[in-house]
């Protein structure tokens, strides 16, 4: 049983075959809103989750946050569904969900019925690790207003266009009793040592033969999406994980960095469902 209780949206008919989704570090449920929606309209039942210490989901109570916490989490998500669901996870997600299959206990039933991947394998760019990491850092004390926000990213993601309406950035940030708003996530996420579960912003990426190793034991259709412009998943990061899991499928995505699916939604919409459909 998990220590925290994780919220979720649901999409589609509660008879649909299965898909949970999970975002990177960092982010909250509704950076799936649209594929999870459109993936209800194809007759699946979606859910999207906040990670623990995202969003509207608890935070740890003794505010650790490992791998092995969020790979639990979803492990425990996915077996209460009433059959093994695809799962789609994106950066942090998505290495905490290749964790949850890998290393269950081979005596218990499966975790999963598919994998989606989304620009996240066992070797990452140090550099591009980095960037996210100061990123989130950037924002630890808040800020003035919604514009400082949206400026923030826009500094971060600059092909993304920046929202005329800022309201929607009021799901992504809180705001302080001093009036400050500040990312939606606990701090102690940030703790050197466990900085998007990824690497720690100087050293390189700090799970890579734990995660090769599960890689090697994923037998379930799996899909790889990387953004083409990506700088956390390069071609031969993806090129690795694809030695590792020699049945998995690859789409690589132009015009789409590490956020593939905010910059090029339509197109992951069609290759995640279309993958999906054929698979489950």
């Amino acid at each position: 049983m998990t220590d925290v209780e994780l919220a979720g949206d649901e999409y589609g008919p509660a008879d649909g075959s299965g898909v949970l989704l999970f975002h990177g570090g960092g982010q909250t449920r509704h950076s799936w809103k649209n594929a999870a929606a459109t993936l209800g309209e194809r007759g699946f039942h979606a859910v999207s989750y906040d990670l623990r210490g995202h969003g509207e989901s608890d935070w740890s109570p003794d505010g650790e946050y490992g791998t092995d916490r969020f790979a639990g989490d979803v492990r425990e998500l996915a077996r209460s569904q009433p059959s093994p669901p695809a799962l789609v996870g994106a950066s942090l997600g998505g290495l905490s969900s290749m964790i949850a299959i890998a290393e269950a206990d081979p005596a218990d039933p499966p975790v999963a019925s598919a994998l989606v991947l989304v620009d996240v394998a066992p070797r990452l760019e140090s550099e591009g690790v980095g960037k996210i990491s100061s990123f989130m850092l950037s924002g630890v004390n808040g800020f003035d207003t919604l514009e400082d926000v949206a400026d923030a990213i826009s500094a971060y993601n600059p092909n993304r266009a920046r929202p005329k309406d800022l309201s929607g950035l009021r799901k992504n940030v809180r705001q302080r009793a001093d009036g400050r708003w500040v990312w939606h996530w606990d701090p102690q996420f940030l703790r050197p040592r466990l900085v998007d579960g990824l690497a720690d912003g100087d050293r390189h990426y700090v799970h890579e033969e734990r995660l090769s190793a599960a890689a090697r034991r994923i037998t379930v259709p799996t899909l790889l999406v990387r953004g083409k412009e990506s700088d956390v998943l390069s071609e031969d990061g993806a090129r690795h994980l694809l030695s590792l899991i020699p049945h998995a499928e690859y789409a690589d995505v132009s015009g789409a960095g590490h956020m593939v699916a905010g910059d090029r939604n339509d197109w992951f919409n069609d290759a995640v469902v279309e993958f999906l459909a054929r698979v489950r």
